[in-house]
């Protein structure tokens, strides 16, 4: 995971500019600029809007709760976050090989065990030492997960949240 350092920092600070930098700056341009462009040269809206203040406060009261709607229309009432979750599950290369963490700690090996034992008992054969140790583990790494807990390589094995 660690080769793509200089990715992981484009993409942190592609996520930090784009979610937080941006949009505040850009909240402020769009105020700054509708109110001293627009509202302070006409004297009808200056009337409503007395001051930048009363104009950014209203504008809070009244965008804030649109744009939670809007959020909300796009995730619930149309096919667009849909169809985003499906581009990024296509292109997602976890979606083609096991992910690091529980998955291919916990999860795989119980699968891959379970269908070692079902082979086995299909042809009459018993566990070997070795693979019952082997259920042992994994049985305790599933125990962590079932507390809470993580396994894999970023954490020890006996962690806890």
């Amino acid at each position: 995971m660690k080769q793509n350092f200089g990715y992981r920092l484009w993409s942190y600070f592609r996520v930090g500019w784009s979610t937080y930098f941006a949009l505040f700056f850009a909240g402020i341009n769009t105020a700054t600029v509708t109110y001293f462009l627009a509202i302070d040269k006409i004297p009808f809206l200056e009337s409503i809007f007395p001051t930048f203040f009363h104009y950014v406060f209203l504008a809070v009261i009244v965008f804030v709760p649109l744009l939670i709607l809007v959020g909300w229309v796009h995730y619930r009432r149309t096919p667009a976050f849909g169809t985003e979750a499906e581009i990024q599950f296509e292109n997602n290369p976890y979606m083609y090989k096991i992910p690091p963490g529980w998955y291919a700690e916990a999860l795989f090996p119980t699968l891959f065990k379970m269908t070692e034992f079902m082979i086995k008992s299909n042809n009459n054969e018993k566990l070997d030492k070795k693979s019952i140790e082997e259920l042992v583990e994994i049985n305790k790494k599933l125990d962590i997960l079932l507390k809470g807990g993580n396994v894999g390589k970023r954490f020890s094995s006996t962690s806890k949240k």
